[in-house]
């Protein structure tokens, strides 16, 4: 029996990656009697999201092993650290969540297929921020 072909459409691809961190911080700028202004600490999980209008081969929007660089920024430079302490900002889910769509801009290698379209910070299960890449 053979099937016929059937017209794909047009659109993109978008694959996610989720990286985890373990690190403390504290709000310095939030009023002392506010929970965050205190030292506490996360499982950071970060997730990395790209698209692409068409696959690399044999298939992939990019290989996620590519990302290997950002995942030895990630345990290199964060993992086990006060964020307040090794980053030049507030370390609010929100600045980090750019933070880390900037390093990845700055740092992957530009062959890697995709486009980076978002960066996702969760520190709990149930709180996130998430920065949105602006396309040009």
């Amino acid at each position: 029996m053979e099937t016929a072909p059937v017209p794909l459409p047009s659109g993109r691809f978008t694959i996610g990656k989720t990286f985890d961190f373990e690190a403390g911080h504290r709000l310095a700028s939030l009023p002392p009697e506010h929970k965050c202004s205190r030292q506490h600490g996360h499982t950071y999980q970060v997730e990395v999201v790209l698209s692409a209008s068409s696959l690399q081969g044999p298939g992939f929007v990019t290989d996620f092993g590519d990302l290997a660089p950002f995942k030895r920024y990630l345990d290199n430079e964060l993992d086990h650290h006060n964020l307040h302490e090794v980053l030049d900002f507030e370390p609010t889910s929100e600045l980090l969540a750019q933070h880390l769509a900037s390093w990845i801009i700055t740092n992957m290698p530009p062959e890697i297929g995709g486009q980076l379209t978002a960066v996702r910070v969760r520190e709990t299960q149930r709180s996130w921020a998430r920065f949105d890449v602006a396309t040009p």
